[in-house]
């Protein structure tokens, strides 16, 4: 063809075919049982909890060091999806961790600009865990606390990425070895690393 039709020719195909990718035109999966609801509950809250009453024996006159938002998002995978390969305690604990470590970096290498900051330490954790195969999809939060968080936050340092993050991510997982293994139709985990 030649260059001026190329340039002429309307461009639907392109977003037909977007479009036609984001039907979503599969059933949507069955509800979960009701018992494993009480039990994704129970655990949840038994999970959220250790690190909450941790938190208020040991730090109780700042912030909630160690209950971090990224670990309620945690608990949905624990104690909601155990079997779920992102819920496993090589992704929980290093996807985890390394987020946190790279959070802090990009805080550091961008101060008092949270806009660039956050988005690269939540990519760059992204790739960190994919290349790590640790993906933990709370992690991308436990990166970007470590950028907006509070003063305390920032004033940890490199230490966030050990109190809280990975002492919290040890104490749901303890949790998580007990309680999804009480279970009888639980198995938990499915791999170490």
């Amino acid at each position: 063809m030649e260059r001026s039709m190329l340039e002429n020719r309307p461009m639907t195909y392109p977003l037909a075919a977007l479009l036609d990718k984001m039907r979503g035109d599969l059933p949507s999966p069955a509800r979960v049982p009701l018992p494993e609801v009480f039990w994704s509950w129970i655990g949840s809250f038994l999970g959220v909890f250790m690190v909450a009453a941790l938190d208020r024996v040991f730090f109780q006159d700042g912030d909630q060091m160690l209950l971090i938002g990224s670990f309620g998002a945690s608990a949905v995978l624990l104690y909601g999806a155990p079997s779920s390969p992102l819920a496993q305690p090589r992704n929980l604990l290093l996807g985890h961790f390394l987020s946190a470590l790279v959070g802090v970096a990009m805080a550091r290498l961008f101060p008092d600009q949270a806009w660039m900051a956050g988005p690269l330490a939540v990519s760059t954790a992204v790739v960190v865990m994919h290349l790590t195969r640790s993906l933990h999809p709370p992690g991308g939060a436990t990166a970007l606390i470590a950028v907006i968080g509070s003063t305390q936050i920032h004033d940890l340092g490199f230490l966030y990425a050990f109190v809280p993050v990975l002492l919290g991510a040890s104490l749901m997982l303890m949790v998580a070895l007990v309680f999804n293994n009480l279970i009888p139709t639980r198995r938990y985990p499915l791999w170490w690393m």
